[in-house]
Order: structure tokens, then sequence, then C-alpha cells
């Protein structure tokens, strides 16, 4: 019979979890045992942490939640991490997402997609995370897309004091990306009708 790894299992669980965490009931119902058993297999985690002083991490409860936090002891670390110049810079892929978001809001992903021709998901993901951008409401019709704004942390990023002080995307430009499209897609249209 095997020997189920709750540690291991419970580990991944609140890493997956992150910062919403889990209840003890949905840890129990998760790991398909009575909540009595799932407090005694966070407490064993609880305690393997605090024996090991080399690890970094240790399970907290928060508002009625059990989640991974880490030690205190690494604080100064996590702060100068925190206060890196590498963390704060964004990739091409979020700075064009945002770009978009920032002269197109209210946007959809869909629409991002449209425009960046590529996936926007984790770009999306980066951008929330940095607080950047938000959720401004939900558009209308089939499947009630979220919308996309940016927020006061993007005003503050970029020193602005409104989105109206953003620079005037210049009217050629535009055209140009449109003429552009085009030439792609009949160019990819004379491919296809020649293979």
């Amino acid at each position: 019979m095997d020997i189920i790894k709750w540690n291991s299992i419970l580990e991944s669980l609140l890493f997956a979890a992150g910062d919403e965490g889990l209840s003890l009931k949905q840890l129990a119902e998760v790991l398909e045992v009575n909540e009595l058993k799932a407090n005694e297999i966070i407490d064993d985690l609880k305690k393997e942490y605090d024996r090991d002083t080399n690890r970094g991490i240790m399970i907290v409860q928060l508002a009625g939640t059990y989640q991974l936090a880490t030690k205190k002891e690494n604080a100064a670390y996590l702060k100068k991490l925190v206060d890196s110049p590498h963390t704060s810079t964004l990739s091409q892929a979020a700075l064009e997402t945002l770009a978009i978001i920032a002269y197109k809001q209210p946007i959809t992903r869909a629409e991002i997609e449209e425009i960046r021709g590529v996936k926007t998901e984790r770009p999306l993901h980066t951008l929330m995370a940095k607080a950047l951008i938000k959720e401004v409401g939900r558009a209308e019709g089939t499947g009630r897309a979220y919308l996309y704004g940016t927020t006061k942390e993007f005003l503050d990023y970029f020193g602005l004091k409104s989105i109206e002080e953003l620079p005037q995307l210049p009217e050629k430009a535009e055209e140009e990306f449109i003429q552009e499209e085009a030439d792609l897609f009949f160019e990819r249209f004379q491919d296809t009708i020649n293979s």
C-alpha cells in the first residue's frame, strides 16, 4: 500500500492557492479526509517548517485560511528583492499590452489579442499583479468578457496626473499599421493559394 505524502500534497496545495489560502474545510474536501485529520496534517507540516531552520517558509492562518508565508528572519533580503530595479521592469509583451489598454480602455482581452496578434494572458496577469491595470467592468453581449483599464498606480508609475497626459498617437502610424496588416493578410492569402 502506498504511503500518502500528506506534507508534500499540502505544501503543493497551499503554494497553488497563493495569497487566497485555503480554509480547513477546503483542505479536508480536497484531501478527502475529515477536518480533524486535515488539521493534523496542517500541524504536522507547520512543525516540520518550524524544526527546519534552513526553510524559508512557514504556514500562517489568516482570516480563516491557511497559506504559505515567508519567515520574518528573511525580511531584509525580501526587501532588497522588492526594491531591486530588476523586479520593477516590465517585459516587452507587458509593455505592449499596457500601451494598448492605456490608449483603448476599457478593452477586453480578446480585443487586446486581436491588436497584438498573440495571447495576452500572462502579460495581463503580470500587469494586474503589479496593480497597473484592473478589471473595470464587463462587456455587453455573449460571455460578458472582463473590461480592463489602467489604475492610479499606472499613473504614478509613469508620472502622469491623468490619462489625458499620455502622448498622442500619430495618425499616420495608425494608418501604416492598418496597411501593414492588410499587406500581411494578402501575402498569407497569396501563399495559401500558391501552395
